[in-house]
């Protein structure tokens, strides 16, 4: 993924880069690398190239690390729902005998829903801090 841009601040080895806000991505964005506005978004990034304020500049977010970020955040809650559905089918039929299969079921697959939602919370706090998943400048055009 890349996307032009303009320094808006540097701070150490980041840059605040101001881009236009490519439609319907930043809507479903979880990845929490950028500010979006109306206008368009500012994405810290890494600036080992030395970009200035002012500059405009390329910036680029690694596939692999798009792909593995929506993988996690759109993926793991879709596999802890069904596999909480099935664990509490199991479950109703030899531990619950007295309820209902069905809400048994439910009630474990929305709770396994929702333990995903703080593993990838976790998940998220850590990544953030790691360089991998921040997007690079990776060259000045202007």
């Amino acid at each position: 993924m890349e996307e032009i841009g303009v320094v808006v601040k540097t701070i150490g080895r980041f840059a605040k880069v101001s881009v236009a806000k490519p439609q319907g991505v930043c809507e479903n964005c979880s990845m929490g690398t950028c500010q979006a506005s109306k206008e368009g978004a500012e994405i810290d990034a890494i600036n080992d190239i030395g970009a200035k304020e002012g500059q405009k500049v390329r910036v680029s977010l690694k596939a692999f690390s798009y792909m593995k970020g929506s993988l996690i955040v759109y993926g793991l809650p879709v596999v802890a729902l069904i596999l909480g559905a099935i664990l509490g089918q199991q479950l109703a039929l030899s531990s619950f005998k007295g309820h209902d299969p069905d809400s048994v079921s439910a009630i474990f697959a929305f709770g396994a829903f929702a333990i995903s939602f703080l593993i990838i919370r976790i998940w998220s706090s850590k990544a953030d801090k790691k360089l991998e998943y921040k997007p690079i400048i990776e060259e000045i055009i202007d």
